[in-house]
């Protein structure tokens, strides 16, 4: 059995002492405030240690978030050594910061969407690959992730549609789609490549963003996204996956459609199983490995 020497290598390779992983969270809206809850409560005993936050505003931190742990500026995340930074703010965040944050650990993204913009992806795989780091991708609100991507991977996915309902409330729009009136009962706002929308729903367009992440072949402009006001959905966010396989012999087509609905705070933009959902990605990319690109988690 080999032993450690003074300098801690074993048989030529170098041990690093067993330490907590060390996450850090961007974002302090009401996904963040559970992200942070959960990492302080039960983030010691699951091997996690919080190691800063930060939010655009950080008045908003106050009483909350120990002094100690509130970072006042983002680009100085590296004094906190994170191995894992975890963006529950905006796109813009990653859109701005994203490479910058993938220079000192690994990233979480919580928005997607982001993603959407093509230079953006670039940039973040390049600083993914030059600084050995993964870009994780929460999967969010989409049911059936690893389904869509297995079939995708076997060339069977011909079409792929996300549709998100909700009151007109829970949408954070932008450009026209600000301007877009749903007084009627039930309004399509928007139905196209999911690479259309993201720029004017960036917040309530990130479950079809990760759809089109988890089926490469068809892409943000191939992956169509649906964005309908439902004036009857108050408290629920529904969202309703559509795909199809190419025909087979008979002529028919394989085909799957899934709908979730996803209780909601009236206005919020985050659904709460979504909360639940995101706490299990943090976890699981805890557990993999880092390795350079984008990885749906």
């Amino acid at each position: 059995m080999a032993g450690v020497g003074a300098d801690g290598i074993v048989a030529g390779r170098r041990v690093r002492e067993r330490v907590p992983r060390r996450v850090g969270v961007v974002g302090y809206g009401r996904l963040g405030q559970s992200l942070v809850s959960h990492l302080l409560t039960q983030g010691p005993e699951l091997g996690l240690e919080l190691v800063f936050v930060w939010n655009r505003d950080p008045g908003r931190m106050a009483g909350s978030v120990p002094p100690s742990l509130q970072l006042q500026n983002l680009a100085a995340l590296g004094e906190r050594h994170p191995d894992l930074v975890v963006e529950v703010a905006h796109p813009q965040i990653i859109q701005e910061s994203g490479a910058q944050i993938l220079h000192h650990a690994n990233l979480l993204v919580g928005s997607p969407s982001a993603l959407a913009d093509q230079a953006t992806e670039q940039r973040l795989l390049e600083a993914s690959h030059r600084w050995d780091h993964a870009v994780f991708v929460a999967r969010g609100a989409l049911w059936g992730t690893e389904d869509i991507t297995r079939l995708d991977a076997a060339g069977g996915l011909q079409s792929l549609r996300v549709t998100m309902a909700t009151h007109p409330d829970g949408f954070r729009l932008e450009g026209p789609l600000a301007a877009v009136s749903s007084t009627e009962h039930r309004t399509v706002l928007y139905e196209g490549p999911v690479r259309g929308l993201c720029p004017f729903a960036p917040r309530n367009s990130n479950t079809m963003a990760a759809a089109a992440l988890a089926a490469p072949s068809l892409g943000f402009d191939r992956v169509v996204g649906v964005l309908v006001a439902d004036l009857s959905l108050a408290d629920m966010h529904v969202v309703d996956v559509e795909l199809t396989g190419p025909p087979g012999p008979t002529g028919r087509s394989f085909a799957v459609h899934t709908h979730r609905e996803n209780p909601a705070e009236p206005g919020a933009v985050t659904g709460s199983a979504t909360v639940t959902a995101f706490w299990r990605s943090l976890l699981g990319c805890c557990q993999l490995p880092s390795r350079p690109g984008i990885h749906l988690c």
